[in-house]
């Protein structure tokens, strides 16, 4: 692990996940990123070719931010995804590439048809 965190705050709206590193980088991680990115099985598969996109995550929130020993944190989201660790190196990494990673989320969402929209109940 070469990231090691000074700072973990989520936003008063929850849907922004803010972390600073002790080199002095920061990072304003999305929920609805974290959400569609979470290292979990039921979202990243068990190999480069099962990775699931997941439709309807523009407005999720984070509900819950709990430290798993010294090295991650789990994050509970408002649709009770709840199964992925975020290892520090993990958010750095979602930091320095989150940009590229929305637009291929969002290009996956249109070729499969789908929206990062929720669907609404009548």
């Amino acid at each position: 692990m070469s990231a090691w965190p000074t700072e973990l705050r989520l936003s008063k709206d929850r849907r922004t996940l803010h972390v600073a590193f002790e080199d002095g980088s920061s990072y304003a991680l999305s929920a609805e990123l974290l959400r569609v990115e979470s290292p979990s099985a039921e979202v990243q598969g068990h190999g480069p070719t099962q990775k699931k996109t997941i439709p309807g995550k523009r407005e999720v929130e984070i509900l819950k931010v709990e430290p798993v020993g010294h090295y991650a944190v789990k994050l509970t989201f408002d649709d009770m995804h709840d199964t992925g660790i975020f290892g520090w190196d993990y958010l750095r990494e979602l930091g320095e590439t989150g940009a590229a990673k929305m637009q291929a989320y969002c290009d996956a969402l249109e070729a499969q048809g789908l929206s990062r929209e929720p669907l609404r109940r009548r």
